[in-house]
């Protein structure tokens, strides 16, 4: 409901831009931008589409200035001055396709788009959707790393998708009311990496039992698929992923602002041996002010982080050769 998405909004409006803004995850995402009045400033980059795109929206009777820009070239005008960039550039996954099936080409396109952002806007706060984030996360950590200007409590893996996905299973199967459900999902954003943290749900989920639990949990693990298989090869989850991220920007925003605001997300972490992991934090102005870690976990719960930890090591250490190898075919 956009009402919830644009709830938290600042009064202090910021800047925002949108790398992949022409695709399917990037159109709506815009336009919930475009309709917040925490945004003063909408920016929007792809490789192309983007100028129809910002004509489009800048016919929306609100506040935030839209303006597009096409093409490398235009990179650096489009991240000028920004003080949230969003990116969900990529390839959307198909039927059959993990997310790992997406790394060769989407590593490349974070790779190159964070190169961008660290030139450009070094101090923006920088939300990545593309995925497998799990991976490019770590990407673009490195990148900023080998540029000098790594910043760890700006950069910020977008799982907030897995909230809103437990949030309307858990409301609905335990007849509470969605717009209140709070659910923490933690670890990574891909299969067994997603970790809901049901027993710490507020209101109270039903007493599940075992099967049920289990279930609930996979749905939530697998959602992104359940998706995928219902679009029968004609997208992922775009419109989903849209509103979640316009959430997680509008949190962002309010942070920026001055308001310390209460946010998941998959970031650099020693809260587990996986060196990111999503948990609660709470944000301010200058970014991450505190990692809450696990919180009171169920033994279930645990079973979980333990076999989440081996798979994100794996991707994370994935992620990071990527970027020893693309700067050595640079030079």
């Amino acid at each position: 409901m956009l009402s919830r998405v644009l709830a938290n909004a600042s009064r202090n409006a910021g800047n925002v831009a949108v790398l992949g803004a022409a695709g399917g995850i990037g159109q709506p995402l815009s336009l919930l931008l475009k309709a917040n009045p925490a945004v003063k400033t909408l920016h929007l980059f792809d490789i192309a589409g983007t100028p129809g795109v910002a004509a489009d929206l800048s016919h929306c009777d609100t506040p935030a200035q839209c303006k597009g820009f096409q093409g490398n070239e235009e990179a650096g005008a489009c991240l000028k001055d920004m003080d949230i960039v969003i990116i969900p550039a990529g390839v959307p996954r198909k039927p059959g396709m993990t997310r790992d099936d997406l790394f060769n080409t989407n590593a490349t396109i974070v790779a190159s788009l964070a190169e961008q952002c660290a030139e450009h806007c070094p101090n923006a706060w920088v939300g990545i959707i593309s995925n497998p984030v799990n991976s490019t996360v770590p990407i673009a950590a490195e990148v900023y790393k080998k540029k000098g200007v790594y910043d760890a409590s700006k950069m910020f893996g977008v799982t907030s998708l897995d909230l809103v996905r437990a949030q309307a299973f858990i409301a609905e199967a335990s007849g509470n009311d969605v717009q209140e459900q709070d659910v923490p999902v933690i670890g990574g954003h891909a299969g067994i990496t997603i970790i809901p943290c049901i027993s710490q749900a507020h209101p109270p989920a039903k007493d599940f039992s075992k099967e049920e639990l289990e279930a609930i949990t996979a749905r939530i693990q697998d959602a992104g698929t359940e998706v995928v298989k219902a679009k029968a090869g004609a997208g992922s989850a775009t419109l989903s992923m849209a509103f979640a991220a316009a959430r997680f920007t509008d949190n962002c925003l309010t942070a920026q602002g001055g308001q310390d605001v209460v946010e998941y997300a998959y970031v650099e972490s020693d809260v587990t041996d996986s060196t990111y992991f999503s948990t609660k934090l709470t944000l301010s102005k200058d970014g991450i002010k505190e990692n809450h870690g696990l919180g009171d976990l169920t033994d279930f719960e645990k079973s979980l982080v333990d076999a989440a930890v081996p798979e994100l090591k794996k991707t994370i250490t994935k992620g990071e050769k990527f970027v020893e190898g693309f700067f050595a075919n640079k030079e």
